[in-house]
């Protein structure tokens, strides 16, 4: 498999980090088709000039004039065994919308923020997804896979499951078989070209890539 730098993807989920500011995040914001925005995310998304095609959450964070404007849009979960942004991954993917953007997943908190992309382990098993922040993207792989990349880019890997086995290739500081014991042990590694390759024997593993500069 071969995944480049930003994959185009028809549906955006915009959750209540911060707030889409890198031209690659705002264009897939412009771009999207769809965007299911988390309850708590609809203000800002208004202010941004855009509606949202449908807004999933408990609804406990959008004003009582936002619910009558967009009471025809608005998917009420109510269980709290899961936050807003995997309940809108779990609309998308009972809407048919199986190739996902995550928008503003990070910043603010960072318990929200390690939680979200923690999570993008899980939601890979059902969907294309892929998550950008305001310093780059992220890709939750199980299988080998080659990135797309140039020489310089920061790139970090974190593990994704319980169990990881992972081989990487034409990256600055190579692992062989590695277990990522440690969150910190797949970090701050750098791209050597255009392309570097995972083998991923066991597991799944978070990629973080730098945007070009």
């Amino acid at each position: 498999m071969k995944i480049p730098l930003i994959q185009n993807f028809d549906t955006v989920i915009l959750a209540h980090g911060d707030f889409p500011a890198h031209p690659l995040a705002v264009q897939a914001l412009r771009c999207a088709k769809n965007v299911v925005c988390c309850d708590g995310a609809v203000e800002s998304l208004l202010q941004f000039g855009l509606e949202p095609t449908y807004v999933v959450g408990d609804l406990d964070s959008i004003s009582p004039t936002l619910k009558t404007r967009f009471a025809d849009r608005l998917h009420q979960e109510t269980e709290q065994e899961s936050n807003d942004l995997t309940k809108s991954v779990k609309f998308c993917r009972e809407k048919g919308f199986d190739s996902i953007t995550i928008l503003g997943a990070t910043g603010k908190r960072e318990d929200h923020t390690l939680g979200n992309i923690s999570l993008l382990a899980n939601y890979a098993d059902t969907v294309r997804v892929q998550m950008l922040s305001n310093y780059g993207v992220l890709n939750a792989i199980s299988e080998t896979t080659t990135f797309e990349s140039y020489a310089g880019q920061q790139v970090s890997i974190f593990r994704g499951s319980e169990r990881v086995s992972i081989t990487l290739q034409n990256l600055q500081y190579p692992l062989y078989r590695s277990t990522l014991a440690q969150l910190w042990m797949g970090t701050l590694n750098e791209a050597l070209a255009t392309t570097f390759t995972i083998d991923v024997h066991e597991g799944k593993v978070v990629v973080f890539r730098e945007y070009p500069k």
